[in-house]
């Protein structure tokens, strides 16, 4: 019998609501504490917890490693296509004033898609992070 079956069921409870909680963070992010950064190591903490507990090889099956690469790089095209969109619409380098028809609804749509380009990586570089030294042997 598994002599961690307590740890590996409360795992697989608090899990969802880690997840959930990170995507609180990051949507109360404009009203308050948190935002992007903060999300984004809180959901990357799910999965490290996650592996802990499982196993390295676990969690890469839910969460491979070319996924958390990719985020890593996708969060920063978003970060950078939200200021280039900005600039095409006549404005300056994430001036949000422009992104919609009204200023305030710019702004708030402009913060937002950079902080889910943050979330996104910071996230896959902290997943990949703990990749790198998760994987590695001792001499």
């Amino acid at each position: 019998m598994d002599d961690r079956v307590i740890l590996r069921v409360g795992t697989k409870f608090l899990l969802p609501y880690i997840l959930l909680f990170a995507l609180y963070v990051q949507f109360h992010g404009d009203y308050g504490p948190g935002g992007g950064f903060q999300a984004g190591v809180i959901f990357a903490a799910g999965f490290i917890l996650y592996a802990l507990v499982y196993g390295l090889g676990k969690v890469k099956e839910v969460l491979p490693p070319l996924v958390a690469y990719v985020c890593s790089a996708v969060g920063v095209m978003i970060y950078a296509g939200t200021g280039v969109v900005t600039i095409l619409k006549g404005g300056g380098f994430l001036d949000y004033n422009v992104l919609l028809h009204d200023p305030h609804h710019g702004q708030h749509w402009g913060i937002f898609s950079v902080e889910f380009g943050v979330l996104v990586t910071v996230f896959g570089v902290m997943v990949s992070i703990f990749y790198a030294f998760a994987g590695r042997r001792s001499p």
